[in-house]
Parts: C-alpha cells; structure tokens; sequence
C-alpha cells in the first residue's frame, strides 16, 4: 500500500476545507472559493514539484484532486451555513493540512536523492506555502511572515521527526503518523498559549534635542 498516496489524497480534502473557511470569512462566491481552495490545496506541492523538477505536477497527474476541490467549492454553502465563528474553526484544518502536505514533500524530496536538510526545507515549503498563496489572494499578510503563533517551526519539527524515525529503520506508517501528530499537537498548542517569535524591526533612531 502506498501510504503517501493516501495522505496526500487526505492533504488535499483538508486544505480545500481550509480554502472554504478562508473564503468564507472574505464572502466570497463560488468561483473565488474554489480560486482559495486550489491555491492553498496545490500551492505548496506545486512549489515542490518544480524544485525538485517532478513531472506531471502532482495534481496534474492525479486529475481527480483538482475535482474534489471543486466539489467542495460547489458545496461549500452546505459546508459553511452551519459554521457560527469562521476563525476559531480555521486552525484544525490548517494544522492537519499542514501535517499531512509536510510528510509527503518530506518523503517525495528524500526519494528525489535529496539530504536530510533540504528534504525538510521542501516538507515545510510543501505544508505551508498553500495558506501563503490563501492569504496573499485575500490581501492578507501571510502569518507565516509576521509575529503570529508558530506555522513553520511545526512543519520543520515534524519534518525532522520524520527523518529521524527512516533513519532508525522505523516503518513506514508510524514514522508519517509520527510526524504528523507532533506537527498537529505542537501547532494547536502554539495557537493555544500563543507561542511565536519576536518580531525584527529596525531600531528608533534617538529623537533630537
């Protein structure tokens, strides 16, 4: 069984959900939800299907992907009329989405011949780059660039737990499910407590007398 096959099949239902709340919160239509949808479902693989030059891109191979994303933009009404708050739902799919992309671009990098550390970089690019390409089409300021709970940092730890389990021979089910559930504990908890990274600003220059 080809267990990376199924992951990213489930990467893709969870991220289309997380495009829909996204959209939503903007009112969008059906056609700019599934616009949302497919841009953070495919965004991140996209980017590392072209790094690391695999052909067909990943949802061009697999053409069904891109119709269950419109499915679920065409029922998005059904999916979102129930939902009181939009923004407390967001980090679920988010967090999972990011998970299960990570793994894959983790995997699909090691088996491209890449080292340990470039293999993670492509993991983290794979499960995040989705929701930039989200926020940046809804004329928001990714929170993966700005002082917001940790995004990439999860992405990177599960990435690396990940390797480390290959490394020691693990199999192949427990080392994904590894890393996914230590990128969706260590996310939903840095939502939770808030933890994230100062932000860099450029000193105040003294002011004159």
């Amino acid at each position: 069984m080809n267990y990376l096959i199924v992951i990213e099949f489930l990467a893709v239902i969870v991220s289309a959900i997380y495009g829909v709340l996204l959209a939503a919160r903007k009112g969008m239509d059906v056609m700019g939800v599934f616009t949302i949808s497919f841009a953070v479902a495919f965004g991140g693989g996209t980017l590392r299907d072209l790094f690391l030059d695999r052909t067909p891109l990943f949802w061009i191979g697999n053409p069904h992907y891109p119709m269950i994303v419109l499915g679920i933009a065409v029922f998005s009404g059904l999916l979102v009329r129930h939902v009181g708050k939009i923004r407390p739902l967001l980090v679920i799919p988010d967090a999972l989405g990011m998970a299960l992309f990570t793994l894959t671009g983790t995997a699909y990098a090691m088996d491209a011949g890449t080292g340990f550390f470039v293999a993670a970089l492509l993991g983290v690019i794979t499960g995040t780059f989705g929701g930039v390409l989200g926020d940046v089409i809804c004329n928001e300021v990714p929170s993966l660039f700005t002082p917001s709970p940790l995004n990439a940092t999860c992405s990177f730890a599960g990435a690396w737990v990940y390797l480390g389990m290959a490394q020691l021979d693990m199999l192949e089910p427990f080392a994904l499910i590894s890393g996914i559930v230590v990128i969706v504990l260590f996310r939903l908890a840095s939502v939770r407590w808030n933890w994230c990274f100062p932000a860099v600003r450029e000193p105040k220059l003294p002011s004159g007398p």
